[in-house]
């Protein structure tokens, strides 16, 4: 009987021991972390492929209505592995939550990702709104931009992203045509309080996060500020 029982533990221990040795890529800590040398590889292949090529750039073609946080996707296969090894491990390619981007393409062709967590969130939502067959509006929180009552949705607390530039949580907000986002405004309010940069209303003042920071603000609608220079809703 102990001979059973002892058999038993060591085929318990060794299933635990492969499940970790196989556990997901996408799901690994150090495949969750935007780190700044990986960063760095990317912006130097960027770079030298630049130059090798009359200055055109290694980005996936996206539609022109593709937002701007979205919309330059690199494409390793331009660059690996002749000005790099590979995606790096915290990419979508290589099973990590990140998607690799340019931002400022015309005049400062600037490596950043995309936290794709966010995506599969919003998808989930928008998944729900559709099984209700339209979208549960709660309050109007400005022009064509409302909150949701996530209750109708069968929610049992509201959904929310971890800001990557305060760490806070970020609800989701939803504009007129049904189009799901994540709300950085209390991010934007707390950024500029601390900043000595000013805006003019009409400015897209989300710079201000992604300056500071390798993760993009991406699935977000433009904010400007008023006349006392704090953030308000762009949406249209």
């Amino acid at each position: 009987m102990k001979a059973i029982l002892l058999k038993s533990s060591i085929v318990f221990i060794v299933c635990i021991l492969l499940s970790g040795c196989m556990y997901p890529q996408e799901r690994k800590v150090e495949n969750q972390i935007p780190y700044e040398e990986q960063i760095q590889s990317v912006q130097q292949a960027v770079n030298k492929f630049q130059e090798a090529n009359g200055g055109l750039l290694p980005i996936k073609t996206r539609d022109m209505e593709t937002p701007i946080y979205i919309k330059y996707p690199i494409e390793f296969k331009k660059i690996a592995p002749q000005y790099i090894s590979g995606p790096p491990g915290n990419s979508f390619e290589n099973g990590g939550i990140f998607q690799y981007v340019l931002i400022d393409v015309e005049t400062n062709p600037t490596v950043k990702v995309v936290d794709l967590r966010i995506a599969e969130k919003i998808r989930e939502i928008k998944s729900r709104i559709k099984s209700q067959g339209y979208p549960p509006f709660k309050e109007t929180i400005a022009d064509n931009v409302f909150m949701l009552d996530y209750e109708k949705l069968g929610y049992k607390t509201d959904p929310y992203i971890v800001s990557p530039y305060t760490n806070h949580h970020l609800p989701f907000i939803i504009t007129g045509n049904g189009e799901v986002y994540v709300d950085y405004i209390s991010d934007l309010y707390l950024t500029l309080q601390g900043s000595e940069q000013m805006f003019a209303p009409g400015d897209d003042i989300r710079s201000i996060l992604s300056d500071k920071s390798a993760v993009v603000p991406a699935y977000s609608v433009p904010y400007t500020v008023d006349e006392k220079n704090e953030p308000v809703y762009m949406a249209k």
